[in-house]
């Protein structure tokens, strides 16, 4: 695994848009490019015939040979729109060493960006601040990839997560089926974030959640600090990490088991990161339910 991979490191470079195409590629050289197959330009096998398939897609030259129905399966899949929705408030500015939930997810998003634009999706982005939705349309194409950098290098974090009289506008039924990626680490009062994954759940989109944690919030490990601020309320309280450990531990294991159930009941693919995890995961993540999605 190449250790461009690691998003420290990827951090070292300032351009968003070459850090995401060094990871893409790097990424790349590490898998086996015959992973990803369909019906596409690219020739990669043949396989049987199966009831159902598409008739364009048999090849009558192997039936004269053989006698028997083959498909063609190429590497280039059907192209897909792609959404990218960022939670861009006040949480994501929690911080392990120098590093930022936000900085994990802004890298994140731009390398399924660019992967994406590479196979020929139709990507979008909706970025969820406190009192807007800062969103950009799908489109598929370099100079819409470049705005979309631009959008995610942009990101403020501030407030709380957006209300849904305001993102509920950009939700309305439409024809094209998508496949939503949403990156966020779930910080909610009430339900408000998985009512919005509700919205995205009644258009029959498929939907990824990538959830973030940092080290230091899984391990309780803040290097001696005893006063906790809620980055979204401001409120603070006094903690003696010692000796509540063991107790908090337990109650996040409780905690992500039941978020990990909510996600799968709504038939959400869920997948927790910790912001010092390699974007790897994410990546094979994302491809495998691209495979998945008919449109």
């Amino acid at each position: 695994m190449s250790k461009l991979l690691d998003p420290k490191i990827m951090m070292a470079i300032k351009e968003l848009s070459l850090a995401a195409k060094t990871t893409i590629e790097g990424f790349m050289q590490g898998i086996n490019k015959s992973a990803v197959k369909g019906p596409g330009m690219e020739f990669s096998q043949y396989r049987s015939y199966q009831p159902g398939d598409d008739l364009r897609l048999l090849d009558w030259k192997m039936f004269a040979r053989s006698d028997r129905y083959y498909i063609r399966e190429s590497e280039i899949e059907t192209n897909i729109t792609l959404r990218l929705v960022v939670d861009a408030s006040a949480s994501m500015n929690h911080q392990d060493g120098a590093f930022k939930k936000i900085d994990y997810a802004r890298y994140l998003a731009a390398s399924l960006a660019y992967l994406g634009n590479l196979q020929g999706d139709v990507i979008g982005l909706n970025i969820f601040q406190e009192k807007e939705v800062i969103a950009l349309p799908a489109k598929q194409d370099f100079q819409h990839l470049s705005r979309l950098f631009y959008q995610l290098e942009q990101i403020k974090p501030e407030g709380t997560f957006t209300p849904a009289n305001i993102y509920k506008p950009l939700y309305v039924a439409g024809g094209t089926k998508e496949l939503t990626i949403f990156i966020s680490d779930l910080y909610q009062n009430t339900d408000e974030i998985f009512d919005m994954l509700d919205v995205a759940g009644t258009m029959k989109h498929e939907v990824i959640v990538f959830h973030l944690m940092s080290k230091n919030e899984l391990e309780l490990d803040f290097k001696g600090y005893s006063n906790f601020e809620d980055l979204e309320s401001g409120e603070t309280i006094q903690v003696d990490q010692g000796s509540i450990r063991k107790t908090y531990l337990a109650n996040l294991q409780t905690y992500l088991e039941q978020v990990k159930k909510r996600a799968l009941d709504k038939r959400i693919f869920y997948r927790m990161l910790s912001t010092d995890e390699p974007l790897d995961l994410a990546i094979r993540d994302f491809l495998n339910q691209r495979k998945k999605l008919k449109v």
